[in-house]
């Protein structure tokens, strides 16, 4: 059944009919998101969907999370060989605090 709503494509698990990868419904969900706050994210997603990759993410907990460490350390290595130029970090650490500042 929660296959219906994933798919596995290229090194990654998809959900079907979409661009986006269980990857960050997952890290969504373990950061204590509800499937309708993790949908609202993603508007693209049905409830439905949503609940669906959760579901195979549960059922397949150790693939996926296989699959996201791989993501996560092909991810890195490509930031390790294409570093931010000096002058965009700054920009951008100083826009996050910022945005930090704002919230507290």
């Amino acid at each position: 059944m929660d296959r219906d709503f994933i798919e596995r494509r290229d090194a990654g698990f998809y959900l079907i009919g979409s661009r986006v990868p269980i990857d960050r419904v997952v890290w969504e969900y373990r950061n204590g998101e509800d499937p309708e706050t993790i949908q609202s994210h993603y508007p693209t997603l049905s409830l439905e969907q949503v609940n669906g990759a959760i579901t195979f993410y549960l059922n397949h907990k150790d693939e996926v999370e296989q699959v996201m460490e791989e993501r996560r350390r092909q991810e890195d290595a490509y930031v390790a060989a294409h570093p931010a130029p000096p002058h965009l970090k700054e920009k951008l650490d100083r826009a996050r605090q910022q945005m930090l500042a704002r919230r507290g």
